[in-house]
């Protein structure tokens, strides 16, 4: 006898396998309240998963694609090589502070001083330093001069009397010799007392007269020989005060070449700058130049990358810095065949390379810093016409 639908148990099979109706009923309300939460999400998710394939396919198709030919087109006139240098005379000549010798000088003190960008003529004063030192000890070194001379012709002037006095007494002494000889020779005819009288007479004589003959030869040579301290003395002293003399006329410092006057830049007053009158500079400090500036040149380190292509007397355009409406036609002269060590890195090389300027200009003046702009496009051009070729 089978059960009726009342009868049966929840949660339990029916004969045929089928759940009872109060099972299934919940389920079913339970799958329609929570299907529109889920279906949002799994929206969600999946255009999430399409945007991020799209991003990774666009990514993708960038990074292999071929660049396209203008971003890596670049004009043959725009291939240029630019280099940094800074420009300088070919013929100049330093300024040097006045060394002073014989002196202990600290600084020296400009009382005149050309204004640098003046032209000057070979022979035109420059600068000049304060002299009151100098002079001073010249004067004085002048006055101990005059002194020694004085000394020098009164010395010589005394040994002239003494000399002649001496040789006087010797002459005499010489005169009582011959007397005393002449005296000896009656002894045949004076008695015995007369003779051994003019005997110690005449030894007396001869001693006195060797006496004096040494001491004569004694004091001119004692004499010389004071006269001729003096006389050193004098030398030396007149030495000094030229050397004075001298050191007074280095305060006045002359052009050495027709030129313009360069001030450098210089350590002074706990700051860099240039000199101006009234400031004080140290012997031997490099203060000025005088340049020709009717030829100039630049200076440039090319690093080890750069310096392979560049070549001797190829033609380049020199800029300045300063002035960048000037522009030079410039040529490439000496390039240095031993590289310098860099201060940062062992690695690093540096070459000294020197350009040419061709004209000139009221501007173009030393130490301005200037681009060396050189052409390479026409170099590549050749190189590769002649590899096509061959």
């Amino acid at each position: 006898m089978q059960p009726s639908p009342a009868e049966v148990t929840p949660g339990t099979e029916s004969p045929s396998g089928e759940l009872g109706a109060s099972a299934s009923l919940p389920d079913s309300q339970e799958h329609g309240t929570r299907s529109p939460g889920r279906r949002r999400f799994a929206w969600i998710l999946a255009l999430a998963i399409v945007a991020a394939v799209a991003l990774v396919a666009v990514l993708l198709r960038n990074r292999t694609s071929p660049p396209t030919q203008a971003s890596y087109k670049v004009a043959p006139s725009e291939r240029i090589l630019r280099l940094k240098g800074t420009t300088e005379a070919v013929e100049s000549q330093a300024i040097l502070a006045p060394l002073i010798s014989g002196q202990q000088v600290a600084t020296l003190t400009i009382v005149h001083l050309t204004a640098a960008g003046t032209r000057v003529k070979q022979g035109d004063v420059l600068v000049e330093f304060d002299r009151q030192s100098q002079m001073k000890d010249y004067v004085d070194k002048q006055a101990d001069y005059q002194k020694l001379v004085d000394q020098v012709t009164e010395e010589q002037a005394k040994e002239i009397a003494a000399k002649a006095k001496d040789e006087t007494e010797l002459k005499q002494a010489e005169h009582n010799l011959g007397k005393a000889e002449l005296e000896i020779q009656k002894a045949e005819i004076v008695s015995r007392i007369d003779a051994e009288k003019n005997q110690e007479n005449l030894d007396e004589a001869k001693a006195t007269y060797d006496q004096l003959r040494e001491a004569f030869d004694l004091k001119r040579k004692a004499a010389q020989a004071a006269i001729r301290i003096l006389e050193i003395q004098r030398d030396r002293t007149q030495q000094t005060m030229m050397h004075a003399r001298a050191n007074a006329d280095l305060m006045q410092v002359h052009s050495p070449l027709d030129g313009v006057v360069v001030l450098n830049t210089i350590w002074k007053q706990g700051t860099m700058g240039e000199v101006q009158e009234g400031d004080q500079v140290r012997p031997g400090v490099t203060f000025m130049q005088v340049v020709n500036p009717s030829v100039m040149q630049v200076r440039v380190l090319a690093n080890q990358q750069d310096f392979p292509s560049l070549h001797v007397r190829e033609t380049v355009k020199v800029r300045l810095d300063a002035y960048p409406e000037l522009v030079f036609n410039g040529k490439l002269e000496q390039m240095a065949p031993i590289a310098q060590g860099s201060d940062f890195s062992n690695k690093l090389r540096t070459f000294t390379v020197i350009f040419s300027l061709q004209g000139n200009d009221p501007k173009l003046m030393p130490d301005l810093s200037a681009a060396v702009d050189v052409d390479i496009s026409q170099r590549n051009a050749a190189s590769a016409v002649s590899g096509s070729g061959s």
